[in-house]
């Protein structure tokens, strides 16, 4: 495993910045659900822009005087959101959270002498997974998620709810490009870790207590070359001969599970 010098893994992580100002603005995304909008409205950094819900629901809410309330009836919340999407009863319009850079977020993890883990995703594009990685992200207190832009869904209700709340503490890192962007993370002194089925490596196998970053391809067409390139090793979760792989989210899970119980 490759060591970096103390002063190039102490140095401002920035070379991945993009321009300031990209992150959308104006258009509002709309959460529901419980647990996504009281998580939504609990992080200081989130605009809340208004705020619908029945009677029933706002009354069991401390809601800020400055958010917007619409009291509605269940049909027309229904009518707020996708179709057949479990509403409970609330439903909120929000901006999406500023930008996070990944230069900012390594240095951060750097200067707290943190051994989080990253989880880095490529061309994973389901709302639904996005949600639920960022979920199993939360619960084993990874540091953030890293997704290619134009390779990843933007901020929605569907990723909001399948999170459960996860949207709004796990910071979600989008870059122009994957492969430099694991370079940035190799300088920081994490070890990258790429799952695949292609090999006779372990995930077990690879942890020996250094900064991990797990870095998943896609359920259909796995890392692209250029990403298994930019990986320090290849490992497989131990799976039984009978199931051909796992779905990207539970993979992702089992992976983190593994990494905070190494060497306990």
């Amino acid at each position: 495993m490759a060591v970096m010098g103390k002063a190039a893994a102490m140095r401002q992580f920035s070379r991945h910045r993009r321009p300031q100002g990209q992150t959308p603005r104006g258009q509002g995304v709309r959460f529901w659900g419980r647990h996504a909008v009281l998580a939504a409205l609990a992080n200081p950094e989130r605009r809340v822009k208004r705020i619908w819900g029945t009677r029933e629901a706002l009354g069991q809410l401390d809601l800020p005087p400055v958010v917007p309330i619409s009291f509605a009836d269940v049909a027309d919340l229904a009518r707020l959101v996708a179709r057949d999407a479990p509403h409970q009863g609330l439903v909120i319009e929000v901006d999406p959270l500023d930008e996070i850079y990944l230069g900012d977020l390594l240095q951060d993890e750097v200067d707290a002498e943190s051994k989080r883990p990253i989880v880095v995703l490529d061309q994973v594009t389901d709302p639904h997974n996005i949600g639920a990685v960022l979920r199993s992200a939360a619960a084993f207190d990874a540091a953030a998620i890293v997704t290619q832009d134009r390779h990843s869904p933007p901020e929605s209700g569907v990723i909001a709810r399948s999170a459960s709340g996860a949207l709004e503490t796990v910071p979600w890192v989008r870059v122009v490009n994957l492969s430099r962007a694991l370079e940035e993370i190799a300088e920081a002194q994490y070890w990258r870790i790429g799952l695949t089925g292609d090999t006779e490596t372990t995930l077990g196998d690879t942890l020996d207590g250094s900064k991990v970053a797990l870095v998943l391809g896609s359920e259909g067409d796995g890392m692209r070359h250029n990403v298994m390139e930019h990986c320090d090793v290849l490992a497989k979760l131990p799976i039984s001969p009978r199931m051909e792989s796992l779905n990207i989210s539970n993979a992702a899970a089992i992976a983190l599970y593994a990494v905070a119980t190494a060497g306990a």
